[in-house]
């Protein structure tokens, strides 16, 4: 029986298209039925990580069990998650089901460790910082990081946000002052910690692949791996 990859995704729409079309563009297939088998769940309505990390929101955990179970029931063999701060609860999902779940943290984290990438600035929404996520690994292995001041930091999740809602234009000129200062502050690399953020600074990432870590793809990278394993 083949593997099939399934996208626990819809955190956002947007981001999850990124992730299956990185994945499509990174298979070295011939032709269609080289590709690798993906069952995708987009489901919109899993309510705001952020929103419930911060102020006490809904939280998304059953509504990302009911996405996990559908991919599951479907034929799914592995899961993948593009989204940063839904891996919060990563642990709680992974009981849900005996799947291989890929991290989108620990795949990223890998790449910078490995590579020593650092001093390196942490791009991400308020609730991915807040639950430090990247910080205790990276502070683990020896990682030198910068987190944005509270002003830029609210400016990213405004980008993000504007992303989100079709002004991309907005989003990346919101975003940019805030990539500026941390460079000034010492930053080399940039995680992009928010699976928006890879399309807020599309054009500007891709001239510089070294010093934007694409979260995204390093997820997309590793799932690959596990396919030809």
């Amino acid at each position: 029986m083949k593997k099939i990859i399934g996208i626990l995704g819809g955190m956002g729409p947007g981001a999850t298209a990124d992730a299956f079309e990185k994945l499509v563009a990174s298979t070295p297939a011939r032709k269609d039925q080289e590709h690798i088998p993906v069952i995708v769940a987009s489901l919109p309505d899993i309510p705001d990580r952020t929103e419930n990390i911060i102020h006490s929101g809904a939280s998304p955990l059953p509504a990302m069990i009911n996405s996990l179970n559908i991919l599951k029931n479907a034929g799914a063999s592995c899961i993948i998650m593009p989204c940063n701060t839904a891996h919060y609860w990563y642990d709680e999902l992974r009981k849900q089901s005996d799947l291989p779940f890929i991290s989108i943290i620990e795949s990223t984290c890998e790449r910078i460790i490995a590579e020593e990438k650092h001093p390196i600035a942490l791009l991400a929404t308020t609730a991915t910082i807040r639950t430090r996520l990247y910080q205790n690994k990276l502070a683990k292995a020896g990682i030198t990081y910068l987190l944005p001041d509270e002003k830029d930091q609210d400016n990213i999740m405004k980008s993000i946000l504007l992303y989100k809602s079709g002004k991309s234009k907005s989003a990346y000129d919101t975003l940019l002052p805030c990539l500026e200062k941390l460079e000034k502050s010492g930053a080399k690399h940039f995680i992009m910690g928010c699976t928006e953020i890879p399309l807020i600074l599309h054009d500007l990432s891709r001239q510089q692949p070294e010093k934007y870590i694409d979260t995204t793809e390093e997820l997309i990278k590793k799932a690959i791996r596990w396919y030809y394993s």
